[in-house]
């Protein structure tokens, strides 16, 4: 969820006179659900008004539409990366993908997140938005223009070996 709290993020402002955001006190914002390619840096992206189990199902199903070739996915431990309902599915597809669960509290060792931590700081960090439509439309234009430049993603997301 990438949410309106009107963070305030490392920024410069003149000495007594600190940066003041507003908010209205109310955690609107987008739904989001991603995978990174760490070979190639191609990003692929969701927004969905709620995240259960049929909507991760769905993005399953559209991530292999996509790539081609075996995937494994790297996953945090959410209870809907385990609900039955994927089980039949996760069977059936089980030659082209694999689900890899991290330890609990391991985010930095998810790719993902780093994504999720750089659209923060360049779209919600000390930005007050009056519509959720206007956070749509800057996470939409974060994506496209990063997806524009692959190796710029590759160099700050993934890990090099």
């Amino acid at each position: 969820m990438i949410r309106d709290y009107q963070a305030i993020g490392a920024t410069w402002f003149e000495r007594g006179k600190q940066k003041i955001i507003k908010t209205y006190g109310k955690h609107r914002g987008v739904k989001l659900v991603g995978c990174l390619d760490y070979e190639s840096g191609d990003i692929y992206c969701e927004e969905h008004e709620t995240y259960d189990a049929q909507t991760f199902l769905g993005f399953l199903n559209n991530v292999l539409e996509r790539y081609s070739g075996k995937i494994v996915m790297v996953l945090d431990n959410a209870r809907i990366h385990h609900a039955k309902l994927l089980q039949p599915f996760l069977l059936e597809n089980s030659h082209r993908l694999e689900l890899m669960y991290l330890p609990p509290y391991s985010p930095n060792l998810n790719l993902i997140e780093g994504l999720w931590g750089w659209l923060k700081e360049k779209v919600i960090n000390n930005v007050f938005y009056n519509k959720t439509y206007e956070i749509r439309k800057n996470v939409s234009a974060f994506l496209t223009e990063i997806a524009k430049h692959p190796h710029i993603i590759i160099d700050r997301l993934c890990v090099q070996l």
